[in-house]
């Protein structure tokens, strides 16, 4: 005889529950999230293997952190339910509007975002942006952006191929350079210049790794700390 009830896993937050069989749906007891039953008899732990496939982020109203499964596009704070995107945004036209999410945020080489503030996980800039980027992962700008505004990220990166110049100060927590930045480097991070990569401008890190065949023009000073710490793009709360 078959048992009445079947070991299920939700999809967002892993933890495992006791369900009907011949249920549709239902809400996770942990996590507060919807998720849909699957049928058969297949045992729990096929999904809670694709279930231990997550991500960590924090939410952007409490900054509490957030372990979500890497298929969901959204979830719920544990602590103030608030709605958490987790959508990826492709631009390739004019947008006139804020972003609020952990996926990735990509505005094309026909795209133009203007009057923003953006708040994402990764960010890749090939078209125009006019307003204010927070990148909390990395941030990828290419030969065809056109910023006006301000940004701050995790991770700057210049591809391969490409030629960024900067007159502001970045706000960045490390530089991966494989293309051309010319631009002045303070921060408490390290600069990488890839074989294929040409900084040009002074340069005062932490760490800083050239790979042979790099190209470094400018003043080198390398300390423990060299600019005030900065907020950081995740603060768990208490």
């Amino acid at each position: 005889m078959k048992p009445d009830k079947v070991n299920v896993a939700c999809p967002h937050c892993g933890q495992s529950q006791l369900e009907p069989r011949g249920g549709y749906s239902t809400v996770c007891r942990h996590c507060g999230q919807n998720f849909r039953i699957h049928k058969g008899d297949r045992p729990a732990a096929p999904l809670l293997v694709n279930a231990l496939a997550t991500r960590r982020v924090v939410c952007f109203e409490c900054g509490t952190l957030l372990d979500v499964s890497v298929e969901a596009e959204s979830t719920m704070c544990k602590r103030c339910s608030t709605h958490v995107d987790l959508r990826d945004y492709q631009i390739d036209q004019a947008v006139s509007k804020n972003f609020r999410t952990h996926g990735a945020f990509v505005i094309g080489e026909k795209g133009y975002v203007f009057n923003t503030e953006a708040n994402v996980g990764d960010a890749v800039i090939k078209g125009r942006l006019l307003g204010k980027l927070t990148a909390h992962r990395s941030l990828t700008i290419y030969s065809t952006a056109e910023i006006r505004g301000t940004f701050r990220a995790a991770l700057l990166i210049i591809p391969v191929g490409n030629c960024v110049a900067w007159k502001l100060p970045l706000d960045v927590g490390e530089v991966e350079i494989a293309g051309e930045l010319a631009a002045n480097v303070h921060i408490d991070g390290t600069v990488r210049i890839k074989s294929t990569g040409r900084l040009f401008g002074d340069v005062q890190v932490r760490n800083l790794i050239v790979e042979p065949g790099a190209v470094l023009v400018g003043n080198v000073r390398l300390a423990p700390s060299v600019a005030p710490t900065p907020e950081p793009l995740l603060s768990p709360a208490p």
